[in-house]
Order: structure tokens, then sequence, then C-alpha cells
């Protein structure tokens, strides 16, 4: 004699684990089918299924045996999917919003990409002591006085050699811009 659905349900729900799992042997194509009907995609309902065993345990609970146990998955399945298009729908929304958003943040990335491109070629074109002073200081990494130390040099000569880069990388610019 095979226990039915509804006593498995309820053994299942007072922590009965062999119940839980002869239940979802029995009845996995089954939510797998109705997934697939829902959401018309096999990868779309392998993953609501998935989510659907996960979520069992904790939903079973609510099991009242007012209806067949099958009725009572269907409807599992059904609020499933539901909530899934529901946070679909929401993730589009937000997505499409950010959507300008993203395309600004690449558009900036690229500029600032291209920009420390430019800058990385510029130093290469600078003589040693200069690219060294620069890599120092570059983006405050460190102060005048910092570099000067690290540098062996005075303070005042890191000063001079940051206004001979400017200088420098402006002309280059202004060079690579009349071509």
């Amino acid at each position: 004699m095979t226990t039915s659905d509804e006593d498995l349900a309820k053994a299942a729900a007072e922590g009965d684990a062999d119940a839980f799992s002869t239940l979802l042997q029995r009845h996995y194509d089954r939510i797998y089918r109705l997934a697939f009907r829902l959401t018309g995609r096999a990868d779309q309902a392998e993953d609501l299924t998935q989510d659907i065993c996960v979520a069992l345990p904790g939903k079973i609970l609510g099991f009242r045996a007012q209806a067949k146990f099958t009725t009572w998955l269907y409807r599992v399945v059904v609020n499933a999917a539901e909530d899934a298009r529901r946070r679909k729908a929401s993730y589009s929304r937000a997505a499409s919003d950010w959507g300008d958003v993203e395309q600004m943040r690449r558009a900036e990335a690229a500029d600032a990409a291209e920009a420390l491109d430019w800058l990385q070629r510029a130093m290469r074109s600078l003589p040693p002591e200069l690219q060294d002073t620069l890599a120092l200081t570059l983006e405050d990494e460190m102060t005048h006085a910092e570099a000067a130390a690290v540098l062996g040099v005075s303070e005042g000569t890191v000063s001079w050699r940051m206004s001979d880069i400017r200088k420098r990388l402006r002309a280059l610019r202004q060079e690579e811009l009349a071509q």
C-alpha cells in the first residue's frame, strides 16, 4: 500500500526527511513540466524548479490538506513563476534606467583609460629624472617633500621638475592636437 501525498506532506511538515524525499521524487518531474509551461524555456524552468525545491520544506508547513497535495503544489509553482516574472520585470525596469547610466560610465571609463594611456606615452618621452618625479607625485601619491626624500634631491628641485613636466606635457598635447 502506498502512502498518500497528503499523509507524506503532513509527515514532512513534522520533520520527516524520508517523507519529504518521497514527495520530491514523486513530483519533481511534475513541478518541472509546469514550470516549463509557465516559463517557456528549459533553463528558466530548471532554475524555477530548483528554487521551489529549496523553498518547499518551509512552504510545506503551510499545507492544510484542504485540497489535494498536487493542487496545493501546483499553486506553489504558479506563485513562484509569478514571483519570478515580477522580479524579472522589476529588474528589467531598473536595468533599462541603468542602461543610460552604464553607457555614460563606460564612456567616462574609456575617456579615463585614453587619458591614462596618453599620459603613460607622454611620460616615456620625458627624461628619466622627470619620469621618476612624476611617477612619485602623480595623483598626490607623495608630497614634493616625500618625493624629494626618495629621489635624494631638494623639495625645490621636485617643484621645479613638476613645473617643467607640466610645460612639456602641455606642449606635447598642443603639438598632437595641431597634427
